[in-house]
């Protein structure tokens, strides 16, 4: 009975989520006004109006990402990159000591110039810029979708455009277009180009042993995206180079060592949940029909631009190098995947421990090292901490809409770590999946943060 509620679970949350997942993150996809009450309140209220230029379109990213086929883990990564680089190079002209990433990204050789002497007015820039960019990540939308994007650029247009010239507005528009048409030129270019149509290649072929990957149950899928990590990244590292993780441990049955105490360690950890890892468990999942785990980093980022009260500029780096982390944090999990190719613990258990033994969580259909959600929440949380404080207290209610109780953490490597150690408490991943996945993360953030920013 216990076993069998444990199944339930799951397949409960994933309903809910379904029902419920993208209500209050569209609540941020329409233009809306802020109240005035003062002149200090005024200068606050339009420093939000202008980040919210970037949240609306984010959010509505997250949407994408939740109801447009394809856009599994590393592929919605991909996205937040390239639209954190259309937004930052798109404003980077007219931030004070900011420096574009032309010649610092791996391939990124151009972007076209501002008009020397011309004004631009930054709001309309950033959101015909973002509009382009989504548009061209999310190609495979529905048709309802895509009539929200245009709806947005629409909205957003008219609401945040200020008292200027039209001939100022259009110059503003088809600057961001031009920036997002350059941005994008350069993504089709990186391996991962329309992947969505395609997660499940039939041309894989999964190498055999006692110590590989196998479809694990309940789907028994084949390899997802088993070449992703052949993309190029945008960071460029000595490929491989030191943002790669080590060896995973020696494969091994024998009891007493360090691979069969691992596999037993997930066993028993299970068996004997408690009501609070459960919880952290199902809240980390982020699994199909969700803002995939890359998406809930993005969220968690969105609600410390609005908590800071950032502005348009300010959001724009911040997202920029999230975004970047995010995409080549994937790349690189998913290289080292399919190079070491190593069996997943519901594998390793039900042969070796515990035929009847079943996960929490579903397992995802790709290799077992390194965890992607410690790899993403790692770097997510390595470009959050240089940026805004190593002890900063924060809650994260992303969840709140998918029936979720907020949850607080003292810092963000605390956030990071848990949604790490959840992948344990799911049963879908080893410890030291999840230790050299979020130290790996690491490492692509402060390869990020070098940039000359």
């Amino acid at each position: 009975m216990q076993k069998a509620c444990k199944t339930l679970v799951p397949i409960l949350s994933v309903i809910i989520l379904i029902a419920t997942g993208c209500r209050k993150q569209e609540d941020l996809t329409s233009a809306k006004t802020f109240p005035l009450s003062s002149e200090k309140e005024r200068d606050k209220d339009e420093r939000k109006a202008d980040s919210y230029i970037a949240q609306s379109w984010y959010n509505l990213a997250l949407s994408l990402v939740v109801q447009t086929p394809g856009h599994t883990p590393p592929i919605a990564a991909r996205s937040f990159g390239y639209m954190g680089v259309t937004l930052y190079e798109s404003l980077v002209g007219e931030m004070h000591n900011r420096h574009s990433l032309v010649g610092q990204l791996n391939g990124l050789n151009s972007i076209p110039e501002r008009k020397h002497g011309k004004s631009y007015e930054s709001t309309v820039t950033a959101n015909a810029a973002l509009a382009r960019i989504v548009r061209a990540l999310f190609s495979n939308a529905s048709a309802l979708n895509m009539s929200k994007i245009d709806a947005l650029e629409s909205d957003n247009e008219k609401v945040h455009v200020k008292k200027t010239s039209e001939e100022i507005l259009e110059r503003s528009r088809d600057y961001g277009r031009a920036v997002a048409d350059a941005v994008f030129s350069w993504a089709v270019t990186d391996g991962g180009d329309q992947a969505f149509l395609n997660n499940f290649p039939t041309s894989y072929i999964a190498p055999t042993g006692l110590d590989k990957w196998i479809p694990t149950p309940p789907a028994y899928l084949s390899a997802m995206l088993p070449y992703w990590g052949n993309n190029r990244v945008m960071v460029l590292t000595d490929n491989p180079g030191p943002v790669d993780p080590p060896p995973p441990p020696a494969f091994s049955v024998t009891p007493g060592s360090v691979f069969s105490d691992a596999a037993y360690e997930v066993y028993n950890t299970v068996l004997h949940l408690n009501a609070e890892q459960n919880t952290i468990a199902l809240y980390w999942a982020d699994a199909g029909n969700t803002f995939t785990p890359p998406g809930h980093n993005v969220a968690i980022t969105l609600q410390l631009i609005r908590n800071n009260d950032f502005n348009l500029y300010e959001a724009a780096v911040l997202l920029a190098k999230v975004g970047i982390v995010l995409n080549d944090g994937g790349i690189v999990c998913w290289r080292t995947k399919y190079i070491y190719n190593l069996i997943r613990p519901v594998t390793y258990i039900q042969k070796y421990i515990a035929p009847a033994w079943n996960t929490l969580l579903p397992t995802p259909p790709f290799p077992t090292y390194i965890s992607g959600h410690s790899t993403f929440s790692g770097a997510t949380a390595g470009v959050l901490t240089a940026d805004l404080g190593s002890q900063v207290p924060f809650t994260d209610s992303s969840k709140v809409s998918y029936g979720f109780s907020p949850r607080s953490f003292n810092n963000f490597i605390a956030y990071a770590q848990e949604a790490a150690v959840s992948r344990l408490y799911g049963g879908i991943h080893y410890r030291f999946d999840n230790d050299n996945g979020y130290s790996c993360g690491q490492l692509v953030a402060a390869n990020v943060e070098r940039l000359n920013w």
